[in-house]
């Protein structure tokens, strides 16, 4: 029998909770580790309609890279979509685990995903934290290289392999080869990724004035989507764990999308 424990211990190999930011919530936020799992379905948020979806299919876990529970939740009622979402888990006795940014630090995690997604060659990790358990560094950011290849060219390259519906950048006055990655929210980031020698950043989330420090910079900056830029990972975190738990179904949600639309 395998249990929502045995799940638990497989993403933390994966994905160490010592990975994670300090401000981070990840591991198990709903359920009982007791708990055996015949079903799982795997997406990048648990928004109530993600929760509902598990219901309706029978799952016995619910595996994201958002947190259920990130804010403290003054109270559990149906007024709220998360006292919904939490409720529609409990019904079901459902139980929910998140791998946040331990994910995204991680050596094969979500920035690892997002440059192997956008086609860079010789990736490796900006900055790094330290070294894994088999020695490997871990950290934020990923830069990796690509054929030099106008701004333009590259953006159009970008929106079809991350299916994006749109993106926004400033160019930074040179052509791209050398491009850093990190997936969801790292505008913040952008001087390492110059400090690291790239023309080029791939992120989210990117603010009025992130975008003006990156031209004086003389960064291409790239806002690809908080969706886009993280989805891919869930492919291959439910390929992993079907191929660790041949006996489970390990469902890729399918309904789950990014709501933002883009107006031309």
């Amino acid at each position: 029998m395998t249990t929502v424990n045995d799940i638990l211990l497989f993403l933390e190999k994966l994905a160490p909770q010592s990975m994670k930011m300090d401000w981070d919530n990840v591991g198990l936020l709903c359920g009982s580790k007791s708990k055996e799992v015949k079903k799982i379905l795997v997406a990048l948020d648990p928004f109530e309609s993600v929760c509902k979806d598990a219901a309706k299919l029978g799952a016995d876990l619910l595996i994201t890279h958002h947190p259920l529970i990130f804010q403290p939740v003054k109270a559990l009622t149906d007024d709220t979509s998360i006292g919904r979402a939490i409720q529609t888990l409990i019904q079901g006795g459902i139980s929910a685990i998140n791998a946040h940014t331990n994910l995204d630090c991680a050596p094969g995690g979500v920035n690892d995903v997002l440059a192997q997604a956008v086609g860079l060659q010789d990736v490796q990790v900006i900055a790094p934290c330290g070294l894994d358990e088999e020695g490997r560094p871990w950290g934020l950011l990923r830069q990796g290289t690509t054929t030099q290849q106008p701004l333009e060219d590259f953006l159009k390259h970008l929106k079809n392999k991350l299916g994006c519906p749109g993106l926004k950048y400033v160019d930074g006055g040179k052509p791209v080869c050398n491009v850093a990655v990190g997936g969801g929210s790292c505008g913040g980031e952008l001087r390492d990724a110059v400090s690291a020698g790239c023309d080029t950043f791939i992120t989210a989330d990117v603010k009025y004035n992130q975008f003006w420090d990156a031209k004086e910079l003389g960064l291409n900056l790239i806002d690809a989507g908080h969706f886009h830029t993280e989805n891919p990972v869930c492919s291959l975190l439910a390929e992993k764990l079907q191929t660790a738990f041949p006996e489970i179904t390990v469902i890729l949600s399918e309904n789950h999308t990014d709501c933002a639309k883009f107006f031309f």
